[in-house]
């Protein structure tokens, strides 16, 4: 059953910057909410899974100030939800997952001065980061382009999953820009080398030779893209919630810390599990040879 996000009924500020994000409620079973359609940015939960929907098909679902907050905020929105297991990222429509920045709003906010757009810059940064931290998984369901930034937003989830007519590429070479902000977050899905190529070049890449190099997880055709999704998520959703919190945060932390370090602050976050509530119930289950009882968070 979708629930409703808690919101207000108009713009507000966030930690991420004075950007405004309009509310997206969506429609519950119990009745109908404000209309969802309006919103760029659509959340909803079915069961254990939280799907955000970058809802801008018009405009390949490109990234402006507005959906980039409410990325911000939906994520939060997750994370903070201990009935939500799963965070599924996806553009509306069967065209677009998300073509990068929205071009037009990037000339618009072009008066606005060089330091306050130097710091809006950093509210993609900002979205990256939570995404990292959200002791979550998220799968990134690909039914369309998946460019510059939206190829970033893809990349910075755990699984991407796309159908066979997606396309990936940072073509911001070609109007003199460069995809800065994506940059370490590809270097770490591919060899470094690999993704200069692809910058330099500003290459697009069918599906099937984006997971040949490790941009995608798995890819199905178009009508089984969400078939695969939800597979996914079942399995991931049936998986211990504080194992699942505590090593995708010490995989992620400990990705650029030297290995003696990495190996000081495992070995302390193993201790930790291992005495949690989880770990002794993972235990007894598979002693009773039963199937174990979680806590939500």
């Amino acid at each position: 059953m979708a629930k409703a996000i808690r919101g207000s009924a108009g713009p507000k500020e966030s930690s991420v910057g004075k950007l405004e994000v309009p509310t997206v409620i969506v429609e519950t079973m119990e009745g109908p909410m404000q209309d969802a359609s309006k919103g760029e940015v659509i959340y909803e939960v079915s069961g254990k899974v939280a799907c955000i929907t970058i809802n801008r098909p018009e405009r390949r679902n490109a990234l402006n100030p507005s959906v980039i907050e409410g990325l911000y905020r939906m994520l939060g929105e997750a994370a903070t939800d201990d009935d939500v297991r799963v965070v599924v990222i996806t553009g509306a429509g069967d065209k677009a997952f998300c073509a990068g920045a929205d071009l037009e709003a990037t000339i618009a906010g072009a008066g606005r001065g060089f330091v306050d757009a130097h710091y809006a810059r950093g509210h993609l940064a900002s979205v990256f980061e939570r995404m990292a931290m959200l002791g979550k998984p998220i799968v990134a369901r690909v039914n369309g382009h998946a460019l510059a930034g939206g190829l970033g937003l893809a990349c910075a989830a755990d699984f991407v999953i796309a159908s066979e007519a997606a396309t990936f590429g940072t073509p911001e070479v070609d109007v003199g820009l460069w995809p800065m902000m994506i940059t370490v977050i590809l270097r770490r899905c591919m060899a470094p080398k690999r993704v200069l190529q692809l910058m330099l070049t500003g290459r697009r890449l069918g599906a099937q030779e984006a997971k040949d190099i490790g941009l995608v997880d798995t890819v199905v055709p178009a009508e089984l893209l969400d078939q695969e999704v939800d597979r996914l998520c079942r399995l991931l959703a049936e998986k211990s919630p504080q194992a699942v919190r505590m090593g995708r945060d010490a995989f992620y932390r400990s990705l650029d810390m030297p290995e003696q370090q990495a190996l000081a602050y495992l070995q302390a976050e193993l201790s930790v599990l291992a005495a949690s509530e989880d770990a002794a119930e993972g235990i007894r289950a598979f002693l009773e040879k039963r199937e174990p009882r979680w806590k939500k968070s």
